[in-house]
């Protein structure tokens, strides 16, 4: 899971980077408007790639770091049961 949110936060600070470089190497020469559309863009995408980056997947256990092994007993029973508290 963590490899692939990595991933994913990886690929959407190169695609920000790119249109940071595209909008101001390339795109200035004939549309200041459409460099700075790009560059708005752009600055969206960083706090977005923070939240993808961060977000926990059902089966992390980051609330339960303990290391208890009576925890651990309980949190496999309660991983057992449906949605309704039955086994």
């Amino acid at each position: 899971m963590y490899a692939r949110r990595r991933q994913r936060y990886f690929l959407l600070m190169g695609v920000c980077l790119a249109l940071f470089i595209t909008a101001w190497a390339v795109v200035r020469l004939w549309s200041v408007a459409a460099a700075v559309g790009m560059c708005v863009v752009a600055m969206v995408i960083p706090p977005f790639a923070a939240i993808v980056a961060n977000r926990r997947g059902p089966d992390d256990r980051w609330w339960d770091e303990t290391g208890d092994p009576e925890s651990d007993a309980w949190w496999r029973e309660l991983d057992r049961r449906d949605r309704h508290g039955r086994l």
